[in-house]
């Protein structure tokens, strides 16, 4: 049944929403553990942006202690980090955006990604108490960030007068798909084989399947979380542990007559009597509203599937094969027993996504 808090509102008890998120510290040092087995020749920056991809990043900068450094985007969190103590190498993935970020960058040890020649510009014309480290990015095909082929030697040239320790650093485009990694490896080392620095290459997908990418720094992302980085590739093969397990209850149940339909735009529509279950989970709470019906979902540790359009707040699953459901019974959407990628290619997108969703509305509990 539906749960009450100890806590009066205007006199009546205060409704407690039954879902949650779990975050399995063990999970995630588990999986450390995994990318450095993978790698052990290797340092490990531990990729941490977007909040370490929705699990909270001092959870996760704790439960991956083990790590060689903290690699994200966002400046505040890295100060953040280092106000709380943080004592181990940060590096800004995209580098820094204006002259003013380059003061507390310095003042605080970060690392930063130089990819563009303005920020060479940047840090040519800066007066800091120190040289910063930097991780020099070639463009090999990903076309996104970094210094092209042709620009590659100057800047490097130009980084050496400015910055302290240079790394050289590229990112994959397919290390998840049929292409791999081959032809950026060739440009990477065309551009920079004159260059005797270190090298960051390697994502979670080239960790797993191209150990000839490891080099001196790799940078696990997704695969830390306990998801797959190969669309065909279950997390549990690779020894992965879902670190984030979301789970919530049946807030209602229903019998539907042939030809009844449910929730909005009456997408589903019952061909036989059935018993349905309301679940307290909408897009708000970081739900993707585009899974459709059949989207893999457990009730009562049973597999099931959703069914019709999900809502803000609730969506619906289908109770068939499962007599003992009722109010109040469990509900995973994802996580232990249910990886997030199933969910995510269900709902015709990544496992990244649904873990970086997930809404601040869900109360979280951290275990291991």
């Amino acid at each position: 049944m539906p749960r009450w808090s100890r806590t009066p509102v205007y006199g009546r008890m205060a409704p407690v929403r039954p879902i949650r998120v779990r975050i399995d510290s063990a999970a995630l040092r588990h999986n450390l553990g995994v990318a450095r087995r993978r790698a052990p020749g290797s340092r490990i920056w531990a990729v941490v942006k977007a909040s370490a991809y929705g699990h909270g990043l001092a959870r996760a900068a704790r439960a991956l202690a083990a790590s060689d450094g903290l690699a994200l985007i966002e400046l505040e969190s890295a100060l953040e980090l280092r106000r709380t103590g943080e004592r181990r190498p940060i590096l800004l993935l995209q580098g820094f955006f204006s002259p003013e970020e380059l003061e507390p960058i310095a003042a605080n040890d970060l690392a930063v990604v130089v990819h563009a020649a303005e920020q060479v510009e940047m840090l040519e014309k800066a007066r800091l108490p120190r040289k910063l480290a930097v991780y020099a990015k070639l463009n090999t095909g990903m076309n996104r960030l970094g210094f092209t082929e042709n620009d590659f030697d100057a800047a490097l040239e130009r980084l050496k007068r400015c910055a302290g320790e240079i790394t050289l650093m590229t990112h994959f485009a397919d290390a998840d798909g049929e292409r791999g990694v081959r032809w950026q490896l060739e440009r990477f080392e065309a551009a920079a084989s004159g260059a005797k620095l270190p090298r960051s290459l390697a994502n979670s997908a080239a960790i797993v399947r191209f150990p000839e990418t490891h080099a001196d720094w790799v940078r696990p992302g997704i695969m830390l979380y306990g998801c797959s980085p190969f669309p065909g590739e279950s997390a549990d093969k690779l020894g992965l542990k879902p670190a984030m397990t979301l789970t919530s209850e049946l807030i209602a149940v229903r019998s539907l007559a042939p030809g009844d339909s449910v929730g909005y735009g009456c997408t589903f529509v019952a061909s036989a009597p059935m018993r349905i279950g309301v679940v307290t989970c909408g897009y708000a709470d970081g739900y993707p509203r585009h899974a459709p019906t059949g989207t893999p979902i457990l009730v009562c540790g049973k597999r099931t599937r959703t069914l019709g359009r999900v809502a803000m707040d609730m969506l619906f699953a289908d109770l068939t094969g499962i007599p003992e459901a009722v109010v109040g019974s469990p509900v995973t959407l994802w996580g232990e027993g249910l990886s997030a990628d199933e969910v995510a290619a269900s709902a015709g997108t990544v496992s990244y996504e649904l873990l970086c969703a997930l809404s601040p509305r869900v109360p979280v509990t951290e275990v291991g």
